[in-house]
């Protein structure tokens, strides 16, 4: 089943001479249990087209399909209650981790739970089992500065994955890690895809982290072109 998919998306930043047109009719789609790759050089586009996708930024133009049902048409959000759904359905990781420093590793994870009305001994349980999935359980009680790189990336990934998201959206969630580590995360983001039948869309700088991946697009100039050749 199709998760997600834009026609002909969008975006443009000011107007007359200091116009910029920072997205040109993007086309794309992700399915449950798939993993599709962006990438491209710095200002392409990529953090634009990530933001629209995750219902943060509006679109100039263009179609947003979510899960069977139109989002975004044309010039406006179609009705939806686009917060909920981005907390409900939405996972983000993030290149710089952004846990709060002086929540433990366990209440960072906790803390989207809560937001949507999760608590008690039920979010505990969902805590530790996602935890326990990331192999970081043995860390759950220690603060962020305590943890390696890869260990904060791993508590990052198990927060993004509380609401068990139909769509986790990464950008850039290697840059800050060795090559080794770097791979690990691939590996667990392309275990999350498979088992979850969860549909992940990643912004890679490193072409050597794409194996194993469904689908990748390329940007350039806020233009995205498939790589037919790349896929797998």
């Amino acid at each position: 089943m199709e998760t997600l998919r834009t026609e002909g998306l969008s975006k443009i930043f000011g107007s007359g001479r200091l116009e910029v047109r920072a997205l040109q009719d993007i086309n794309l789609s992700v399915s449950e249990g798939e993993l599709a790759a962006l990438l491209g050089p710095s200002g392409s586009g990529k953090t634009t087209l990530l933001l629209c996708i995750s219902l943060i930024l509006d679109p100039t133009e263009g179609k947003i399909v979510f899960d069977g049902q139109t989002i975004f048409q044309k010039n406006g959000w179609a009705g939806v209650d686009i917060r909920r759904l981005r907390r409900e359905k939405v996972g983000f990781i993030f290149q710089a981790h952004n846990l709060i420093p002086f929540l433990t590793a366990k209440q960072n994870v906790l803390l989207p739970l809560n937001l949507i009305g999760i608590k008690g001994k039920k979010a505990e349980h969902r805590v530790m089992e996602l935890l326990e999935y990331m192999e970081i359980a043995h860390r759950a009680d220690n603060l962020p500065a305590l943890l390696s790189g890869g260990e904060q990336q791993r508590v990052a990934i198990a927060r993004a994955l509380a609401n068990t998201p139909r769509l986790i959206l990464a950008d850039e969630p290697t840059a800050a890690l060795d090559t080794g580590r770097g791979a690990k995360v691939m590996e667990i983001l392309i275990k999350i895809a498979r088992e979850n039948r969860t549909a992940v869309i990643v912004v890679i700088h490193d072409e050597r982290m794409i194996k194993g991946f469904d689908h990748v697009y390329r940007l350039k100039d806020g233009c995205l072109e498939r790589d037919n050749n790349a896929d797998g």
